[in-house]
């Protein structure tokens, strides 16, 4: 109770009241009203209401430099902290757009629009305020961890999760599932991210260790994903990416452009290259019988390249794969060019992947690809070409090749 009383009664302006200011907060958090407080501590009752909503004074600004950002502290920058609310309640009060108040706190302007939406206040009449301490406190409220989980406070919902799991449904299923079972029961309406984190966070217990078992994918524990912008390079050549590519390579209408990629044997031990032309959808096997490492695909690439007209081999689209990490020697021995698939996207490479499905029929999962041999993966090969093709209008891909090679 320092400042009953207060020595100098004069103006001093916001800075000079930092001690005031703290006193008066103190004195709130025990309980006493506004009018008490401000009595005590020795300000204007006004004074200790701009305060508590986080309010400036009203004061014209000379033009001059922009606000100083404030830096979030070290160690939480994810998160907004009371300071930077503060700021964000005294710009909003000036009538601040969203993006000057986000570059001076540097700040993404989504950030600032989605803190005030989330946690702004509103009146009987419907008009908004954004007051930064019963905003920190919704954002202190939301963070509280641990929360207790929907599945494990409710008895009902975990048993039909591990039913539909035991009929090996999918997460998704499952909710929506819920969702039509029991409409008129928001308790019982789950997300399938929900689903998916009881079963993998192994502290909870939640659900049944066995039902784990029932995903299609069979992984007991969550695969990791990391954003594409943190992805180290894939090899020390730089790689020239699809969106790079010739425009004539996407509608097919010019021949020459290839996919390529590997089916892989038992164990990883073995594989069969793939090479699929776009436009004929004609089929090449590369022999791979001492390994797939990437002096062994590019000898084989280089081999069959060389067995084909020139015009014919004007581009080679690829995965991220380690067997490519000799693509610049491979186009400097074939003069054809190598583009590189975004990671995670085998549709890049659609033709490939229908051709590698369709040859999984000859060479099935979990066997030893090294048991075939040239003159066999030719007769495949062969018999896959020789196949009527809807898409061509029933003509097979040999028939396609045969016309541009007489043209």
């Amino acid at each position: 109770m320092d400042f009953k009383i207060r020595e100098i009664r004069t103006a001093q302006g916001p800075k000079k009241l930092v001690r005031e200011r703290e006193t008066y907060f103190r004195l709130m958090q025990q309980g006493l009203s506004n009018e008490h407080a401000c009595q005590i501590v020795g300000v204007n009752e006004k004074t200790g209401r701009r305060w508590r909503h986080g309010r400036s004074p009203q004061v014209k600004r000379k033009a001059g430099p922009a606000h100083r950002p404030v830096v979030p502290p070290a160690g939480v920058s994810r998160y907004l902290h009371e300071g930077e609310r503060i700021y964000i309640a005294d710009r909003v009060r000036e009538k601040a757009s969203v993006r000057a108040i986000a570059a001076e706190l540097g700040r993404s302007p989504s950030t600032v629009s989605r803190e005030i939406r989330r946690n702004r206040s509103v009146d009987a009449r419907g008009r908004w305020y954004y007051r930064p301490y019963a905003a920190q406190a919704r954002a202190d409220a939301r963070r509280r961890r641990p929360k207790p989980s929907k599945i494990r406070q409710n008895p009902e919902l975990r048993d039909f999760i591990q039913a539909g799991l035991g009929q090996r449904w999918s997460p998704q299923q499952i909710c929506q599932a819920l969702r039509m079972t029991f409409p008129d029961r928001p308790e019982m309406h789950v997300v399938h991210e929900t689903v998916y984190q009881a079963l993998y966070i192994q502290g909870r217990g939640e659900l049944r260790r066995e039902v784990a078992r029932a995903l299609r994918s069979g992984r007991t524990r969550r695969m990791p994903q990391r954003q594409e912008n943190s992805r180290q390079p894939r090899f020390k050549d730089p790689m020239i990416m699809i969106s790079d590519r010739p425009a004539e390579v996407e509608d097919r209408a010019v021949p020459g452009h290839w996919e390529g990629d590997l089916i892989i044997g038992k164990d990883g031990a073995s594989a069969i290259g793939t090479l699929v032309e776009r436009a004929t959808r004609y089929v090449m096997l590369l022999h791979l019988p001492d390994g797939r490492s990437a002096e062994h695909v590019r000898d084989a690439l280089v081999t069959t390249v060389k067995t084909l007209p020139g015009h014919l081999v004007r581009s080679l689209t690829w995965d991220q794969g380690s067997e490519m990490a000799a693509h610049v020697s491979f186009t400097l021995a074939t003069d054809v060019p190598v583009y590189f698939c975004d990671p995670a996207s085998p549709w890049q490479r659609g033709s490939n992947e229908n051709t590698n499905g369709l040859l999984r029929q000859y060479f099935p999962k979990g066997t030893d690809l090294t048991a075939h041999t040239r003159e066999h993966l030719d007769a495949v090969a062969a018999e896959l070409n020789g196949r009527p093709r809807k898409t061509l209008n029933w003509e097979t891909p040999a028939q396609r090749l045969h016309k541009l090679l007489a043209a």
